[in-house]
C-alpha cells in the first residue's frame, strides 16, 4: 500500500462507508460482533480486542484481561489502562498488526465476512471518523470524508485479494511479518493462509463447543 501518512479526499455518496457496526457496511468495522476468530486455541469475540492484545506482547496478564472482554470497547477502554506498556515500536509496526488482524477475521469467516466485501463492489471502502484521520477519515460541511483512511484501504487491498482466492487468481491470503509478535506467550506464525476454509471450520467447532456447554 502507498504511504499511510497521505491524506485522501472521499466523497461520501461515493463511497462504501461505515461509521458504527449498524449499516450496510457496519460488519467491516472491528467493532462488529459475530466475527469471532480462533488464535493459537483461544477464541477471541472481536477483532478489536485481537488488536489491542496485540500492543502488549510482553504481558500476557493485560492480553488475558482484554481477550476476556465480550465487548469491543470495553476491550479498547481496558487496553487504554495499560498505554505506557505498550511495545516500544508499535507506531512502526501497528498497520501490519492490523493487516494481520483483517485477514484473519476473513479468513476464518470467509463466507459471511467475504459477502460483505462483496457488497462494497469497487467503491472507495471508508471509516468515517470524527476523531480519527489516521484510521478513518473526517466528514467535511461540503459532503466528503477526509483523512489518511489506513482501515478502508487495508479493507481495500483485502478484498482484491479476497476476489483472486475466489476466482482462482491465487491460492492463498497473504499474512506479514511482523516481528516479536506474541500471543499470550505463543509467537503468531501464520504466513499465509490457503486453508481458509479449514480455519473457518475450525469457528465454527468452537462456536459449537461453546453452544454446547462443552
Amino acid at each position: 500500500m502507498p504511504s499511510e501518512n497521505q491524506t485522501r479526499t472521499y466523497k461520501k455518496f461515493e463511497a462504501a462507508v461505515f461509521r458504527t457496526t449498524t449499516g450496510e457496511f457496519g460488519a467491516l468495522s472491528n467493532m462488529a460482533p459475530d466475527y469471532p476468530v480462533v488464535v493459537n486455541g483461544v477464541r477471541i469475540p472481536t477483532i478489536e480486542a485481537l488488536y489491542q492484545a496485540c500492543r502488549y506482547p510482553d504481558f500476557p496478564e493485560i492480553q488475558t484481561v482484554i481477550l476476556d472482554q465480550m465487548s469491543p470497547m470495553t476491550a479498547k477502554m481496558k487496553s487504554k489502562k495499560y498505554l505506557a506498556k505498550t511495545r516500544g515500536d508499535w507506531d512502526g509496526v501497528r498497520v501490519s498488526i492490523m493487516r494481520w488482524c483483517l485477514r484473519t477475521k476473513l479468513a476464518q469467516n470467509w463466507n459471511k465476512f467475504g459477502s460483505v466485501l462483496r457488497k462494497t463492489a469497487d467503491k472507495p471502502i471508508v471509516e468515517e471518523s470524527t476523531k480519527d484521520e489516521f484510521w478513518g477519515a473526517k466528514p467535511k460541511n461540503d459532503g466528503t470524508l477526509v483523512g489518511m483512511n489506513v482501515l478502508g484501504r487495508l479493507l481495500m487491498e483485502l478484498r482484491q485479494e479476497y476476489r483472486e482466492v475466489e476466482s482462482g487468481q491465487r491460492n492463498s491470503i497473504e499474512f506479514p511479518k511482523v516481528s516479536h509478535f506474541i500471543l499470550l506467550g505463543r509467537p503468531l506464525l501464520e504466513s499465509n493462509l490457503n486453508l481458509h476454509r479449514l480455519h473457518e471450520a475450525q469457528s465454527a467447532m468452537f462456536e459449537r463447543r461453546d453452544t454446547d456447554g462443552y
